[in-house]
């Protein structure tokens, strides 16, 4: 192994963060995009820089708070493999969310809530699936207009 530095590195998380090999760990990639573009070939690529941490509050944010495309600031020590080929290693002990990625947006489906009550919208579809808010199935509207009919047939006992 090569020496390690102590660091700060900004760079956007790439893949959903994963558990690492014990309790309380996780683990993912940081891609670290070269910042004045200006001063460098055209064709440099991104330094992508395998990161973990053993902080179980770090290990927690990662795996239940931060998604692909966010832009993080990873605070850690740098470990620079003996092969070339590998990624440099960060053990993170710092962790700032700098810009969260935009919500994944569903262009085909539309989700929309009524009360205790969930519809499900396909482009696709004239049916209108319908689910209560923890989950029981309440059935298929044949169209938008017949989803409160079906709501209350369900209040009321009737056939579903």
């Amino acid at each position: 192994m090569k020496p390690q530095t102590h660091l700060a590195i900004d760079g956007y998380v790439d893949q959903i963060p994963a558990p690492g090999t014990g309790w309380g760990t996780a683990r993912f990639d940081l891609v670290h995009s070269p910042i004045d573009a200006d001063r460098i070939a055209p064709d440099t690529p991104d330094t992508v820089y395998a990161c973990t941490t053993e902080d179980p509050n770090l290990a927690a944010a990662l795996l239940n708070e931060i998604q692909p495309g966010d832009l993080l600031r990873a605070t850690g020590t740098l470990t620079q493999p003996d092969n070339p080929d590998a990624p440099a290693r960060l053990t993170v002990d710092g962790l700032e969310v700098l810009e969260a990625a935009p919500a994944p947006v569903l262009y085909d489906l539309v989700l929309e809530r009524w009360g205790n009550y969930a519809a499900v919208f396909d482009a696709d579809r004239d049916a209108v699936p319908v689910f209560t808010l923890d989950g029981k199935w309440v059935g298929e509207a044949a169209s938008p207009d017949a989803i409160l009919d079906l709501i209350n047939a369900f209040e009321n006992g009737g056939p579903r």
